[in-house]
């Protein structure tokens, strides 16, 4: 499974936004310019989200979006999934009616023990990690940078 650029940059997208909003809209094109990102293709991305429930709008010349939830509520793997969909390693392979008894044990024994597991294990990562910590993070290394001096 490879993560898309939509899911990538709609992720920093919500921490700049939860960084950034201290609880109020912000417009897109601010989160654009310090990401460094395409306005258009932010709005597909929150687009997406807003279906989600993760951010919401706010219309007019003053608009923008907002977290529609606590950062400590939104999850990584809320984001991905409103992004990307469920979240799998491979396809479960699907059984006609010519597939023999041995392919399908095969199928069904790699499937159990391998894509299943690995898939579990990467849910079990991205449900864990919330929004709250990422701007933690972020904001902790912000905040080394600041003290660096350079000589």
């Amino acid at each position: 499974m490879k993560i898309s650029t939509k899911a990538r940059y709609g992720l920093r997208a919500l921490v700049d936004l939860a960084v950034h909003s201290g609880g109020e809209h912000l417009a897109l094109i601010q989160i654009a310019k310090r990401q460094e990102l395409s306005v258009n293709y932010l709005e597909q991305v929150f687009s997406l989200l807003k279906k989600s429930n993760i951010v919401k709008s706010v219309k007019g010349s003053q608009g923008g979006y907002m977290l529609a939830r606590k950062p400590k509520d939104i999850t990584v793997g809320h984001i991905v999934r409103a992004i990307e969909g469920e979240i799998l390693i491979v396809d479960k392979e699907e059984y006609t009616n010519d597939t023999s008894l041995i392919l399908q044990n095969m199928q069904q024994c790699i499937w159990e023990n391998v894509w299943s597991k690995m898939t579990q294990s990467i849910c079990e990562v991205v449900d864990n990690i919330t929004l709250e910590d990422l701007m933690k993070d972020y904001q902790v290394l912000s905040i080394d940078e600041s003290l660096m001096y350079y000589i």
